[in-house]
């Protein structure tokens, strides 16, 4: 496999998909060695086969809003990767969703499914609306809309999504609401994120914060360090930066600062925990701003417009937003504030020259494709739950999330081990993903 070649061709025949070509690029550069020692591989044309998704279903979605006005927003569905069980990722709802940017998701997923030890494979979706001062009608009748079309697409056996952002608790309440009136059955496994008096898993809602912050663990004991006393910065206050601030604080960190789109806030003393419940308030709202934080507790946070998290000091960084939020600027920025560790917990958090940056100035960094395998490890077994019909105890669902994260962390140790000793996370986990995912697809054949 000649990365730059196969790159070149992807480049001519998806041009200005730049999120997409940036995931395959990360991935080939992190695999060529090892995929390269197996001729096999090459030829069943393992690679080229796998950068492509299996297929992509765009539709339009129609919808009124309060004022009585139509809305039209476009709809998709990229079922990436199917080799290892069910295609299986989120949804996201935000006004900058591309195909590109669901197929980097779904590359993504595909990866980070293999890691879980669950039978999962790969997909992404979403549309373009915009929740942002959207009502709850509103919100209601676009995903009513959306599942009209996706309705086609999904099934417990066949593709099942969960929530992304834009995408939280209420959102997977309505599309399984409409799921269940047009296919007249009652499918708990068909949507993941559910209501737990509805087929929900207990810590579903925090599994991506909770997860990331116990592979955190794991990673800071390999480096010999502690959690305890150290201040974390946190980008977002969405699902993800909830669960990550509530289990930070719980395992004895200082999280110092969250942040939005508007700015940063500040928090000296650290995030209370009545602060981590106002942000289900803060996303709840629709606002998108994290000022709010600022406004309701004055003089215990401060906000500053502009800005990012990245701009106030701490040891531990993490990424909780959205791709490509941290640039090599904020590395720089984050280093010289005294930052010695990242973890990002978005997707693809960190721009390449940022995680460049870490790597070759001795700050512990790993991908989301790793750290933020939690929540999708959590929708796994809530479709177990589902299709046992029964329901797990919160101590039971956080052993076996405890136990995936530590298993992603062994596997990331295990090919990203360097001769010197030192770990390449990033390497570690597209190696193992993409061991699992090449050698099923071999053994299925040309298909």
């Amino acid at each position: 496999m000649e990365v730059k070649k196969i790159m070149q061709a992807l480049e001519q025949k998806h041009p200005g998909e730049l999120e997409y070509l940036q995931a395959v690029q990360e991935v080939l550069e992190s695999i060529e060695e090892v995929y390269n020692q197996h001729p096999e591989y090459e030829k069943a044309k393992i690679v080229e086969r796998m950068v492509e998704p299996d297929r992509i279903f765009t539709f339009r979605v129609n919808w009124v809003d309060d004022k009585g006005e139509v809305q039209t927003n476009i709809g998709y569905r990229v079922q990436f990767n199917c080799a290892i069980g069910p295609y299986k990722g989120g949804l996201r709802f935000h006004k900058a969703v591309t195909p590109s940017m669901l197929k980097f998701l779904g590359f993504e997923q595909t990866f980070k499914n293999a890691l879980t030890t669950l039978p999962m494979g790969g997909g992404k979706g979403g549309s373009d609306f915009d929740p942002v001062g959207k009502s709850d009608a509103e919100i209601m009748r676009f995903c009513q809309a959306y599942m009209l079309e996706l309705v086609h697409c999904i099934g417990p056996d066949q593709d099942i999504p969960a929530g992304d952002v834009g995408v939280g608790g209420r959102e997977i309440g309505f599309l399984n609401g409409m799921y269940q009136k047009l296919t007249r059955e009652y499918h708990t496994g068909v949507l993941t994120g559910k209501g737990l008096e509805w087929g929900g898993s207990i810590f579903r809602p925090e599994a991506t914060g909770y997860g990331a912050l116990y592979f955190t663990e794991h990673l800071l004991k390999k480096a010999g360090k502690d959690i305890k006393g150290k201040k974390i910065a946190i980008s977002g206050f969405g699902n993800v930066a909830w669960g990550a601030s509530q289990k930070a604080t719980e395992l004895g960190g200082k999280v110092v600062a969250i942040s939005g789109p508007d700015g940063v806030c500040e928090i000296p003393e650290g995030i209370t925990n009545e602060m981590i419940d106002y942000m289900l308030e803060m996303r709840a709202s629709n606002r998108n701003k994290v000022e709010d934080m600022a406004t309701k507790f004055p003089g215990k946070a401060k906000f500053t417009a502009g800005k990012k998290a990245w701009s106030i000091p701490c040891d531990i960084a993490l990424p909780c937003a959205f791709q490509n939020e941290l640039s090599e600027d904020d590395a720089k920025e984050l280093k010289a504030n005294g930052c010695w560790c990242c973890c990002e917990v978005s997707n693809m958090g960190c721009q390449p020259g940022a995680i460049h940056f870490f790597q070759n100035n001795g700050i512990l960094f790993a991908p989301g494709k790793a750290v933020n395998a939690g929540g999708v490890a959590t929708s796994g077994l809530e479709m177990t739950q589902n299709a046992a019909h029964l329901s797990w105890s919160a101590e039971e669902v956080n052993n076996k999330l405890h136990w995936i994260m530590e298993s992603i962390h062994e596997q990331c140790v295990k090919f990203g081990t360097q001769p010197d000793g030192t770990v390449d996370y990033v390497k570690g986990a597209n190696i193992a993903g993409f061991m699992k995912v090449a050698k099923a697809m071999l053994d299925q054949g040309i298909v």
